[in-house]
């Protein structure tokens, strides 16, 4: 009797993701093809808002900015499908690209020089770059939010050919910035659990966000792989190092534990900080879905982290029963008693009752340290 291994293993992934059409959707990718494309991590010197001297300074330099990375990405591009004879459909910018990070300015005060509003101008501008460019172009920002007033996010978010932004991710695991958790049931009222894990359909593939630090938190990596995720964009500005840095091993983790692609974009550096300007440079990768690194940048402003991503080889990957196939062996059953039961850095830290609280920035030590001192405590470290 002939047996479909394809057909088999659509099945148990559709069982194990959490989403009402995940049948659906393993059937129609069984029928369809993805073509082969090329994915650039494009490392680029983030620029410091610090110094500008008010709102209308920085967001003309955010803007003129935009017009740079467009001319740099559309050299790059052209470089990059003759050379590898694939064209260029995705490319992921470093964090914080337009503003670098906020330092010891109040969350109110850099929310209104340096955030994005979520129809701004500067999303519209990024827009045109993927209209022009074709190409579906990754990144991440601070953003504002209507529903929270004076505070920010941290925003991964991926816009597509058509201009549109279609995924917004706001970063779940930050030392000095308000997150979804910190706000969590008012949050989740507003937007849900997608709007918490949100993954993109697409004709490249299904593409999902971890913003910078949170590749060293695995959690983050399974739920969107768990929700269908196949390609993780990954924007960072991170220590480049010739030894491996913990960021470089996580990425070929994330990458081979969810059987998914990363394309992680450094920053070339930051201009206009205090800090030396390689402090946070090098590095770029593209990692496959085996967990190999098949691109890496050495340090500078450069496109040369590109490789070839071929989506049908992952999925066939993810449908045939062997050792190696670890979305199909997960027991998540198993685990889940103890993250239930287990309370590490609680939700709601800023709300007081159903109202959101913006916080000092001396909040966020506070709150590490009265964690490590419970944690001591319950006799958990």
């Amino acid at each position: 009797m002939y047996v479909d291994r394809r057909q088999i293993m659509a099945a148990m992934l559709a069982s194990m993701l959490p989403l009402p059409n995940a049948g659906l959707m393993a059937q129609e990718h069984t029928m369809s093809e993805t073509p082969l494309y090329s994915a650039l991590a494009l490392q680029l010197a983030a620029r410091s808002i610090e110094a500008t001297p008010d709102r209308a300074a920085a967001r003309a330099q955010m803007m003129a900015m935009i017009g740079e990375v467009e001319t740099k990405m559309r050299s790059a591009n052209i470089f990059i499908a003759q050379y590898g004879g694939h064209p260029v459909r995705l490319v992921v910018l470093p964090e914080y690209l337009l503003t670098s990070y906020p330092g010891r300015i109040s969350i109110p005060d850099f929310a209104d020089k340096a955030a994005l509003e979520i129809d701004g101008p500067e999303y519209e501008a990024l827009g045109g770059v993927a209209q022009r460019l074709d190409l579906f172009l990754a990144g991440n920002a601070y953003e504002t939010d209507p529903n929270f007033p004076d505070f920010y996010f941290q925003t991964s978010f991926v816009i597509a050919p058509s201009g549109d932004v279609v995924l917004r991710y706001r970063r779940l695991n930050s030392m000095f910035a308000p997150t979804p958790h910190d706000v969590w049931s008012r949050y989740l009222d507003i937007y849900g659990i997608d709007g918490v894990f949100p993954v993109a359909r697409t004709e490249i593939g299904n593409l999902a966000a971890i913003a910078s630090e949170e590749i060293l938190y695995p959690e983050i990596a399974r739920a969107h792989a768990l929700r269908g995720a196949e390609v993780f964009v990954h924007s960072s500005s991170e220590i480049g190092s010739p030894l491996d840095t913990p960021k470089d091993v996580a990425k070929q983790a994330r990458a081979f534990e969810n059987m998914a692609y990363v394309v992680s974009a450094n920053t070339a550096g930051i201009e206009g900080a205090s800090l030396p300007l390689a402090s946070a440079d090098g590095n770029s990768q593209v990692v496959d879905w085996k967990g190999r690194v098949v691109a890496e940048s050495n340090s500078g402003e450069t496109f040369t982290a590109f490789a070839t991503v071929d989506i049908d080889a992952l999925r066939e990957g993810r449908r045939t029963p062997s050792m190696t196939n670890f979305l199909a062996r997960q027991r998540l059953e198993l685990f889940a008693p103890v993250y239930a039961n287990t309370e590490i850095h609680a939700a709601n830290g800023m709300m007081d009752g159903d109202t959101p609280q913006v916080p000092d920035r001396d909040y966020f030590r506070r709150t590490q340290e009265e964690v490590i001192e419970r944690m001591v405590r319950e006799g958990l470290i």
